[in-house]
């Protein structure tokens, strides 16, 4: 568990935990405050147009979060970054499709937003000393070199291991995140939420699509929005 001891091991009092209104950044700041960590939930709002349905999935996720601060007693604030997203994920997206690349929109999105502008806001603006989320990952401190440097771990759970789509994630940022939930499988992690009584978002269908933007015809997503 040496991930975890070199989280405990920093000087850690106030976390920013990255709310999604899933389960995962449930169990996550629930497993933080349990710990005894000041923190502040933080729903971030990446896009803001609606989907085939008409409905706007980043409002509804926004309210699953708030409702979850709600019920874990934090408080939650809300950041834009509707702008970087479309500047630094979006556009480059569909410029690389249409001359026949296919970058994976989760990987820029980690790279650039969250462990970027999120990481950022949460540092300076938040003045949290970390931020979490609710990835499937662990970071574990590097012996190999006299350098203070991180690495990047599988999961328990290899089933839901997203390290591929934080391969990209810089090294300066890696060393100011945590994620709680690395040691623990899925099925854990909803028992965990369903003990919090939080069966509102344990039952939530887990998002499959685009990174915040969710799950569409994409064919006809990328056509519209060329």
């Amino acid at each position: 568990m040496k991930s975890t001891i070199y989280e405990m091991s920093r000087c850690i009092s106030h976390v920013a935990c990255a709310m999604s209104g899933g389960v995962d950044s449930a169990v996550a700041a629930l497993i933080l405050k349990s710990q005894g960590y000041k923190l502040t939930g933080v729903f971030m709002k990446n896009w803001d147009v609606v989907d085939e349905h008409g409905e706007c999935v980043a409002d509804n996720d926004a309210k699953d979060a708030e409702y979850v601060c709600d019920k874990l007693g934090i408080p939650f604030q809300q950041v834009n970054f509707v702008k970087e997203y479309w500047h630094n994920v979006f556009s480059y997206l569909i410029n690389e499709y249409q001359t026949g690349y296919t970058p994976n929109p989760d990987i820029l999105c980690n790279k650039h937003i969250k462990f970027d502008h999120f990481l950022h806001h949460a540092l300076h603006t938040i003045g949290a000393d970390t931020l979490a989320t609710g990835h499937y990952a662990r970071i574990q401190e590097d012996d190999s070199t006299k350098e203070r440097r991180v690495k990047l771990m599988k999961p328990v759970d290899t089933w839901k291991d997203q390290t591929f789509f934080l391969s990209q994630v810089r090294q300066e940022a890696l060393q100011k995140v945590i994620f709680p939930i690395g040691d623990l499988t899925k099925n854990v992690v909803k028992d965990i939420a369903l003990q919090a009584g939080l069966e509102k978002i344990v039952k939530k269908k887990e998002s499959m699509g685009i990174c915040f933007i969710g799950q569409r015809n994409f064919h006809q997503f990328i056509q519209q929005n060329k």
